[in-house]
């Protein structure tokens, strides 16, 4: 959230588009991946292009320097430990359930959360808004109904989010699990695009696009194989034991 309020959409979305090439390497030396293919480095490198050739139109860049994407470089690296970890728990952790897994991120969750919204003084103004609506009188109630339900509305959606990303996150590998949900930020351009008046110039779009194309051609890397010491040798005998059992049947 500090990303998108101090930059613009596109921004945090390329920056989340650089993470499937952290998290591939961390799939290659943490979680048993086999490292990309060539295919995949190239995807993965018009990825790198695609974020580069938006540094370039980005506004922020030209005027504030590496210090407008202080925030979005952050969040780069947490996602990219966050996608990596999770994988690491759905495969390592022994949680029976579903409701498992969702329970103990957002548990986990809570206590960054709620320092980060102390630190942002957001409990500060969000009692300064209640004793104004409670002075005046003729706004109607403390908390609108329209917000409540939009709010109850967001606690739906998160909640299916968490479910059905962890189900995802079960059957793919840590690097793919980030590639989808980079795909999922064309619809976030589209409806930025169409809604709000802070979004990047068209060669800025065509960089993002560049970005995305690279995620459909990247192919997930497969485990790797571990042959046991002597596998090679025992082949020959196994099936001439085989090929005996079979003749004296």
């Amino acid at each position: 959230m500090k990303s998108l309020s101090l930059s613009n959409v596109e921004t945090v979305i390329v920056f989340r588009a650089l993470a499937p090439l952290l998290v591939s390497a961390l799939d290659a030396i943490f979680l048993g991946r086999e490292w990309p293919s060539l295919r995949s480095w190239g995807a993965l490198g018009i990825i790198a292009f695609g974020a580069y050739g938006y540094a370039l139109t980005d506004s922020q860049f030209q005027t504030q320097g590496m210090m407008a994407y202080w925030w979005p470089t952050l969040y780069l690296l947490v996602i990219s430990f966050e996608m990596a970890y999770g994988k690491k728990i759905i495969t390592g952790v022994d949680l029976h359930t579903r409701s498992g897994p969702v329970m103990y991120t957002n548990m986990l969750g809570w206590p960054p959360m709620l320092g980060f919204a102390a630190m942002g003084g957001e409990y500060g103004r969000l009692y300064e808004h209640m004793e104004n609506r409670a002075h005046d009188s003729d706004d109607g109630p403390l908390l609108p109904p329209a917000g409540l339900a939009l709010l109850l509305l967001g606690c739906m959606v998160g909640t299916g989010i968490g479910y059905t990303g962890w189900w995802c996150r079960s059957k793919v590998s840590a690097a793919s699990y980030t590639l989808i949900g980079v795909m999922n930020k064309c619809l976030t351009v589209l409806v930025n695009l169409i809604i709000w008046d802070q979004h990047a110039p068209p060669e800025g779009i065509v960089s993002l696009s560049l970005c995305l194309l690279g995620g459909v051609l990247y192919k997930q890397a497969p485990m790797k194989s571990f042959k046991v010491e002597g596998e090679v040798e025992m082949e020959p005998l196994v099936r001439s034991v085989l090929k005996k059992n079979s003749n004296a049947v």
